[in-house]
């Protein structure tokens, strides 16, 4: 009788030391690919499993069902991964839900369809969020003009918007670049597009993919852009009803006194900015600061702000990283002027002593946007022509990481937001 009680307390605790959880670490010492490792958890998944996002816990950590299928896609992709208890599992959730630890554990439960707007013909490693998506082996599907204005993004729950200019200046490339055959070329078929979608003018097509855009975050969609989306988007919606732009872009006069017509009431994140009138000037207005700013590549890097784990999810899972301070980088529009974001948008990422804004995030109606300041995380100064950055070189990127943070956004089960 006392053997076959032994026996029993063995059996018992060897059944609750057994190996039930994954757990991906996502700090700096246990992760040797960061990027890969969201890839795992997208893949998890879709494969209708559901996964723990740890946040604050060793870099913003995953806690996956331990079955061997993802043990060995893990290896395959190089991701680092533990093997460990349902005790083990269970102590780590105990310590994360303890109100003394800025933790809280996020239950990700659905892969989120994932859309890029992007023109036709754009390669991978035009933009930094195809670039990592395709590394990360996260699946995509790119749209356009067409299929916005004929209400696809429904179908979608995440929305990337590539490095586009929705005011119809094609990117102030005027002065550089108007003799160059690739912006000739990218005029003549944005103008034909408009006009096979029965506009005049590419920037009165612009204006209504941006207010199609515009409904989808109202109806609850997920947004994010980067670069010049960020500022030509909110511009746009700005100047609805106006012209702003010069002959060289659409045959005729700008409206007068414009800057004086302009309704920041319609805009997402910014406010109170100045539009540049001249064509010849590379930049859109007030909003960015890339020409404002004086640092030095060595120094140029922007602070990710802490929140409270519990009380504020949201900000706190789009910052989960493995460090706070990532470097900076260029881009047409490389960062934006703290004055000029509205007081109900959340700055998560900054350069304090510069004034400036990196990285900010908001509601609009029921849905979310995000807007990332720059071009590609880990090439400083991204120009036409230069060639693809490899991510097999930067496994580890924080500055990409953010990115990815916002692709498994809106994977999380939905929870009331206590701000």
């Amino acid at each position: 009788m006392k053997k076959n009680l032994i026996i029993l307390l063995l059996l018992i605790f060897s059944a609750k030391s057994y190996a039930s959880y994954i757990l991906i670490p996502m700090d700096a010492e246990g992760q040797r690919n960061h990027l890969k490792a969201y890839g795992i958890t997208f893949w998890t998944l879709e494969k209708q499993q559901k996964v723990k996002w740890l946040l604050n816990y060793r870099g913003g950590s995953f806690l996956l069902p331990d079955f061997e299928e993802i043990r060995k896609e893990c290896q395959i992709r190089g991701v680092s991964f533990e093997v460990i208890s349902d005790a083990k599992a269970e102590s780590i959730l105990e310590e994360i839900s303890s109100p003394s630890h800025n933790m809280e554990a996020v239950v990700l439960e659905k892969a989120p369809k994932i859309a890029v707007y992007t023109p036709y013909g754009k390669q991978p490693w035009d933009d930094a969020v195809t670039m990592v998506l395709t590394y990360a082996e996260i699946p995509y599907d790119t749209i356009y003009d067409e299929e916005v204005l004929n209400d696809a993004l429904i179908l979608y729950d995440w929305l990337h918007l590539h490095h586009e200019d929705f005011t119809g200046q094609f990117g102030k490339f005027y002065r550089s670049y108007r003799s160059a055959p690739w912006y000739i070329n990218e005029k003549k078929t944005a103008e034909e597009l408009a006009t096979k979608l029965g506009y005049s003018k590419v920037s009165e097509a612009k204006l209504d993919v941006a207010l199609k855009i515009r409904d989808y975050v109202v109806g609850g969609g997920f947004m994010f852009a980067m670069c010049s989306a960020t500022d030509s988007f909110d511009i746009a919606l700005s100047a609805e009803g106006i012209d702003i732009c010069e002959p060289m872009f659409d045959g005729d006069g700008s409206d007068a006194n414009y800057q004086n017509k302009i309704d920041y009431n319609k805009t997402f994140a910014f406010t109170d900015f100045i539009l540049e009138r001249s064509p010849n000037v590379y930049e859109f207005s007030s909003i960015d600061m890339t020409n404002k700013r004086r640092i030095p590549k060595t120094t140029d890097y922007f602070s990710l702000m802490e929140f409270s784990a519990k009380w504020d999810p949201i900000p706190t899972m789009l910052n989960q990283n493995h460090t706070a301070l990532v470097k900076g980088f260029m881009g047409q529009t490389t960062s934006f002027t703290r004055d000029e974001i509205k007081s109900k948008v959340l700055v998560l990422g900054e350069n304090k002593t510069n004034g400036e804004a990196k990285y900010i995030h908001g509601i609009k109606g029921k849905g979310f946007f995000t807007f990332y300041g720059g071009h590609d995380p880990e090439d400083y100064t991204h120009r036409v022509g230069d060639p693809k950055t490899e991510l097999d070189l930067h496994p580890t990127s924080p500055g990409y990481r953010l990115i990815l943070n916002n692709v498994l956004f809106p994977a999380a089960r939905k929870k009331k937001q206590k701000t």
